[in-house]
């Protein structure tokens, strides 16, 4: 099950969103998506904090809930 390590919170910078995958439905790719966090439960305060100390965002307190896309 390799696809575990996959699974996290990631963040489009630039659209401002985040997206929480725990399941192999879709994974986001790179280099529009960047995964700030393996723990699929983090709040969106956390996100944020990570966001900001990571360098991920020019404005983390912006980053919002975003949605996967509905796959054919």
């Amino acid at each position: 099950m390799q696809h575990l390590s996959k699974f996290g919170i990631y963040l489009n910078a630039a659209e401002g969103k985040v997206v929480r995958i725990n399941s192999p439905y879709w994974f986001p790719e790179e280099p529009d998506w960047v995964m700030l966090t393996p723990e699929v439960n983090a709040t969106l305060l956390h996100i944020r904090e990570l966001a900001r100390e990571q360098g991920a965002s020019e404005d983390p307190d912006s980053i919002t809930w975003g949605r996967i896309p509905l796959l054919d």
